[in-house]
C-alpha cells in the first residue's frame, strides 16, 4: 500500500507518499541500502549533494533491476550555493555523479548556509539558485523543482520572482513538530510538503506519550509516527540503512483517529540530544 500510494505535484508529476532518506548513509554503502529499499518495494529515494552519497544513491538506481522510470529520485543543491553559474554547475555535476540523464526532483537545501541558518538575507542568492534549477527543468534535466526548510518569507521569494512555483519545500515535521501554519500556507500554494526525520532523528522514541498512542494502534513508535506524517499530506522520508526496519517503516497501513491527529499534532519536542548540534534540530 505504502509503496504504491502517490501524491500529484503540480506539474502533474506523480511521487510516491513513502520515500528513503539517505542522510548519514556513507557512500560506500549507500548503493546497497537503495537496491535493498528498492526490493522491498520503495520507489522515491531521496539524497543531496550535502550527504556525499550521490555516487552511490545513483549506483544504486542504476543497478536496482527496476527501470530508471519506476523511480523517483530526489537530491539537493548545497545550501551554500547561491549563484547561478554555481548552482548550473552542480546541477550538471549531480547528474554525473549518480550517472543519471535526469533527476525526478531537485531541491535547494537551504534558504542559508548550514553556517549561517536562520541568519543573513539571502534572497536574491536564492534567486539565483532557483533560476539555475528553473533553466535545467525546461531543459528536461529535472522532473520537478523545489526547496528544504523554506519559512514562508522564502517561499513569498520565490513564488513572486520565480517562473516555476516550487513544487515541494522539503522540512523537518514529525509527531513533536508540526509546523501547521507553513504547512497550511504550501498546501494553499499548492507545494507540497516532505517530511524529513519523521522520527525527529530518533526523539520521538523516548517520548511515553507516543509510545502508549502507538501501543493502542499495535504498531510501533516509527510506525506511527510515519503514518502521522503522511496523514498530515506529506510525503514521509524515514532514513536507514537496515533493511528490516525498511520494511517495518513501509507497514503504515492504518488510520489515526482524528482525535489522536490532533493531540499528536499538540505534542511539542524540543531537545534532540546529540542532534541539536546539526542546525535544522538546533531550535532556531
Amino acid at each position: 500500500m505504502a509503496f504504491t500510494e502517490t501524491y500529484t505535484l503540480s506539474n502533474s508529476v506523480q511521487i510516491p507518499k513513502l520515500g528513503l532518506g539517505t542522510w548519514f548513509i556513507d557512500d560506500d554503502q549507500a548503493a546497497q541500502a537503495v537496491r535493498s529499499a528498492v526490493d522491498i518495494g520503495y520507489r522515491n529515494i531521496d539524497t543531496a549533494q550535502a550527504y556525499g552519497n550521490e555516487r552511490g544513491v545513483g549506483e544504486g538506481v542504476r543497478t536496482s533491476g527496476v527501470a530508471r522510470d519506476d523511480l523517483f529520485v530526489s537530491t539537493k543543491l548545497a545550501a551554500e550555493i547561491k549563484s547561478r553559474q554555481d548552482a548550473t554547475a552542480a546541477i550538471d555535476e549531480s547528474l554525473r555523479t549518480m550517472g543519471l540523464d535526469h533527476i525526478d526532483l531537485m531541491l535547494i537545501h537551504s534558504p542559508q548556509p548550514w553556517a549561517d541558518w536562520r541568519g543573513g538575507d539571502y534572497a536574491e542568492g536564492n534567486l539565483e539558485a532557483w533560476r539555475a534549477l528553473e533553466e535545467a527543468y525546461q531543459a528536461g534535466k529535472l522532473r520537478s523543482v523545489g526547496v528544504s526548510n523554506f519559512q514562508q518569507n522564502d517561499l513569498d521569494n520565490i513564488i513572486s520572482e520565480g517562473t516555476v512555483a516550487p513544487h515541494v519545500n522539503q522540512i523537518l515535521v514529525h509527531a513533536g513538530n508540526t509546523p501547521s501554519d507553513l504547512i497550511a500556507y504550501c498546501e494553499s500554494h499548492d507545494i507540497l510538503v516532505e517530511a524529513y526525520s519523521p522520527i525527529g532523528h530518533g526523539a520521538v522514541l523516548k517520548n511515553s506519550e507516543i509510545a502508549a498512542m502507538a501501543q493502542r494502534y499495535g504498531v510501533s513508535v516509527p510506525q506511527l509516527c510515519i503514518r502521522y506524517t503522511v496523514q498530515l499530506g506529506a510525503v514521509s522520508l524515514p532514513k536507514t540503512a537496515n533493511p528490516d526496519h525498511m520494511r517495518s517503516n513501509a507497514q503504515i497501513d492504518f488510520t489515526i483517529s482524528g482525535e489522536d491527529m490532533t493531540a499528536l499534532r499538540s505534542l511539542r519536542i524540543a531537545d534532540y540530544g546529540d542532534a541539536s548540534a546539526f542546525p535544522v534540530f538546533s531550535g532556531k
